[in-house]
């Protein structure tokens, strides 16, 4: 079925708006796996209707897994069953590249960031900005070639205390100092788990704004809890782009797939 035709396209508002506007979406997807104990539920195949549906250019993707031996062993008894692949390639859909790179190795599998692209990339990079033992946290790093220019992205997931939040923007100023061209389109995406709405003022002193629609209500971004969202958990901050538009698809089937909801946003060159 062509994601224009999904049902849960009919969701997503407002509608692509083609030439000189990037679509971009940023997703926790938790692992692709839903509840507790016998209660859990493989959420991957619904995930990848999901990134169909957002018909974006570029998807940012947090806890994401390459593998995991002891949910495939659960989750191969199931109907659809857990994905040969890592969770990166079976998200993408048909023609988008898929790069990943792990964060956190676990006793039985690993998790990390990815970034899933309709345009052509470059090089990928990683960079371990783990705060403590307790987190390990990291960038992915792609260029990306748009319409003859250069996006640089970042794919981020930030840790849980604040104070290690803010030592990982300056990790990240640094690693953009030497690694992203100043002048060159940048989009910083990802869950920074800022709860307290803190992390915007030191975000901007490394040159790098919160993506705000014109007029937009801020209530329009709250992306967890899922089921009743009162956060902002989930954001894109710019460099060299303005944001038009901005939505959070919102219904039970959104709420079933994962813990946040997806942040949906179209760019635009500033």
């Amino acid at each position: 079925m062509s994601p224009r035709h999904h049902p849960l396209h009919s969701t997503l508002m407002p509608p692509y708006t083609g030439i000189g506007a990037l679509r971009v979406a940023t997703y926790n997807i938790h692992k692709g796996v839903r509840g507790m104990g016998p209660r859990k539920r493989l959420e991957i195949h619904n995930l990848g209707l999901a990134v169909e549906a957002f018909d974006a250019d570029l998807v940012f993707l947090q806890e994401v897994r390459l593998f995991h031996h002891r949910e495939a062993r659960r989750f191969d008894r199931t109907w659809f069953g857990w994905p040969e692949e890592g969770q990166a390639e079976f998200l993408a859909p048909e023609g988008y590249a898929a790069a990943y790179r792990t964060n956190a190795v676990t006793r039985h599998g690993e998790h990390g960031n990815a970034l899933l692209s309709r345009w052509p990339i470059g090089d990928v990079g990683h960079h371990d900005v783990s705060d403590h033992r307790f987190e390990q946290r990291g960038l992915l790093h792609v260029p990306v070639r748009w319409n003859g220019s250069v996006v640089h992205t970042v794919c981020a997931h930030f840790g849980l205390a604040h104070a290690s939040r803010v030592r990982q923007v300056q990790r990240l100023a640094a690693y953009i100092d030497a690694h992203v061209p100043r002048g060159e389109m940048l989009v910083v995406a990802g869950d920074f788990n800022d709860w307290g709405e803190k992390l915007d003022g030191p975000m901007a002193e490394i040159g790098l704004e919160r993506a705000q629609a014109p007029g937009g209500a801020p209530s329009r971004q709250l992306t967890f809890p899922s089921l009743m969202p009162v956060f902002a958990l989930d954001r894109f901050y710019l460099r060299g782009l303005a944001c038009r538009t901005t939505m959070v698809p919102r219904g039970l089937a959104w709420a079933r797939m994962s813990d946040h909801l997806p942040l949906v946003a179209e760019l635009e060159p500033a």
